[in-house]
């Protein structure tokens, strides 16, 4: 008689709050109940993780749920998958917003593919499809280019780069909040005046603003970002 293997865990994707905001208002039921009954999690940030638990009232004790850290120092997904592939329902989770999008997630969510896990996206909220939503660009072609080089130089030419792009689909991007301000000053520098800049900061808290304005615009009333959480797009053409 052959051995019988076990039934592979799902692998589910709950995207959490964006920070600041009430967590139960921002996330769907469905999402929460799943998220209540997961006993195991894989996440960017433990701590995190766990104030999200508790903030949507999880029934077990923080300390009787597990935890695995997946973040960018992760070389290997290959003993996170193995809970997946020994019958272990897993909650992914970022430590900001949808998970695997922008994000190291992505990288177990492939290798779970590939072994044939069944991977479960639940809604909730996204900063990047948020800011576009908001920002009266083109919601029809856009690309999203994560971060940009931190190097000036290399930074000025990929903006050049997006420029141009932005012509035909809206162009989007972020950045790590204690460098905004040097990225914008490098976006005002270097792209044109009548080119049109979105700047989406704190998405779903109480200090959200979002605002569209040429870059000339921007130049007479620059925003203060400095450690604030912000999505920026570019379009050369009104939509």
């Amino acid at each position: 008689m052959s051995e019988r293997r076990p039934v592979k865990g799902k692998l589910y994707l709950i995207p959490v709050a964006l920070g600041g905001e009430d967590v139960l208002s921002v996330i769907p039921p469905v999402t929460l109940d799943t998220a209540r009954k997961l006993r195991t999690f894989i996440t960017e940030n433990v701590k995190s993780a766990r104030s999200f638990l508790k903030a949507v009232g999880h029934p077990v004790p923080i300390q009787r749920i597990a935890f695995h850290v997946l973040d960018e120092h992760t070389r290997d997904v290959g003993p996170l998958l193995s809970l997946l592939l020994s019958g272990e329902d897993c909650g992914l989770m970022s430590e900001a917003g949808c998970p695997a999008v922008a994000d190291p997630g992505a990288a177990l969510v492939r290798r779970a593919h590939e072994a044939g896990v069944v991977v479960v996206p639940l809604a909730g909220p996204s900063s990047i499809l948020l800011a576009l939503m908001a920002s009266g660009m083109n919601g029809q072609r856009f690309a999203f280019h994560g971060y940009l080089p931190v190097d000036r130089t290399e930074r000025a030419r990929k903006l050049s780069e997006l420029e141009v792009l932005a012509a035909s689909a809206t162009q989007i991007f972020i950045e790590t909040p204690y460098r905004n301000m040097s990225l914008l000053q490098s976006v005002l520098e270097h792209c044109r005046g009548d080119t049109r800049l979105c700047i989406a900061a704190d998405l779903t808290q109480p200090t959200e603003s979002v605002a569209t304005r040429s870059i000339a615009e921007w130049k007479q009333k620059p925003p203060a970002l400095d450690r604030r959480l912000a999505v920026y797009l570019l379009t050369r053409q009104e939509t």
